[in-house]
């Protein structure tokens, strides 16, 4: 299936029915007076959440969504029918924009949740409504007012605890494969990964983290080059990054330093506070050298970065990535009681 993560769509709202403005007519009954009944309000629509969607994928064809108008009052003192409302399925994690402003209408983070973005139009009112002493024959009804219209953008971000980030065959798509039942495809090219893929790390029966795998980034990647940083977003709401590095090709000190630098510098291009995440180094492919090689590797980078926490893994093998896992784990555990 194709992955489709923003998306423009347009909402009609229905119509209103009119009021009647009848007038009683029966045989034998010379002054009936009035009896225009309401008509219904039109239907509305709304945005729903739908956990089991991962892609904005059915909006390729369907871009124009309308709900029912009302029906118009009539005679009798009858009320018209409401217009039935209309309900759009929308994956977990959607924002929804209004198109031409920019506006942020609403954040759609539960299952269930729903969002009115177009509210169906009032119906109007029958000219019974307007009987009074002084007024025994009222001719006034009003018309039903016309429903909402509007142009949303829909932007769908990955709900995370847990991003990878690393230039392309860093082997994150390997260390999720490894570490959850994610099935994200693995080969010995560049960008293997062409769209996000989530992943639930299993702990112990109650102890479980959810790890978003993006395209690897490459240098100019805010510029277009590559796939670009369009899915970059889908790590704006995780609370850890993992810098994937490939320590097996790039052996020298430099070299490593380079792809740490490379990938920072896209991410203060993209968005400032994507630097301001937690943000931890992970030494991958240690399978490859010896256990002195890669000591000294790590140590090397920590003088370097030492604001961010360095460990080192052998994603094919495994090695390593439990320990890992479970000091994500940890990690979390000790955030969310401080945040409480």
């Amino acid at each position: 299936m194709k992955f489709v993560d923003e998306v423009v769509i347009k909402v009609v709202a229905g119509k209103g029915g009119d009021g009647s403005g009848g007038f009683r007519r029966e045989k034998f009954i010379p002054r009936g007076g009035p009896d225009g009944g309401d008509g219904g309000d039109g239907g509305s629509i709304y945005l729903v959440v739908d956990k089991g969607l991962n892609t904005l994928v059915d909006f390729r064809h369907v871009k124009v969504f309308r709900s029912k108008a009302g029906q118009n009052g009539m005679g009798k003192e009858r009320y018209g029918k409401e217009g039935e409302d209309v309900f759009i399925r929308v994956p977990l994690g959607t924002l929804v924009y209004e198109n031409d402003t920019g506006d942020l209408i609403g954040d759609l983070t539960m299952d269930g949740q729903q969002l009115l973005v177009a509210k169906g139009g009032r119906h109007g009112v029958g000219n019974v409504k307007f009987k009074s002493s002084t007024n025994r024959a009222p001719r006034k009804f009003t018309k039903g007012e016309p429903g909402e219209e509007r142009e949303l953008r829909l932007e769908m971000q990955l709900l995370a605890d847990v991003g990878l980030l690393g230039l392309p065959n860093a082997g994150k798509s390997t260390f999720i494969r490894q570490v959850t039942a994610a099935k994200s495809k693995v080969a010995a090219y560049p960008f293997t990964t062409l769209y996000p893929h989530l992943g639930v790390a299993r702990v112990a029966t109650d102890q479980s983290f959810v790890i978003a795998d993006i395209p690897g980034l490459i240098e100019g990647a805010s510029d277009g080059a590559g796939l670009g940083i369009q899915f970059l977003k889908h790590l704006s709401r995780t609370r850890l990054l993992l810098h994937i590095i490939d320590i097996a090709t790039h052996q020298e000190i430099d070299e490593i330093l380079e792809q740490v630098d490379i990938i920072e510098n896209e991410l203060s291009q993209y968005e400032k506070n994507l630097t301001k995440m937690s943000r931890w180094l992970v030494l991958n492919k240690t399978d490859c050298l010896d256990v002195d090689t890669v000591e000294i590797l790590r140590n090397r980078i920590v003088e370097r970065n030492t604001d961010m926490p360095c460990y080192s893994i052998s994603a094919l093998s495994g090695m390593g990535c439990k320990e890992l896992v479970f000091e994500i784990m940890r990690w979390i555990n000790s955030t969310s009681e401080s945040e409480e």
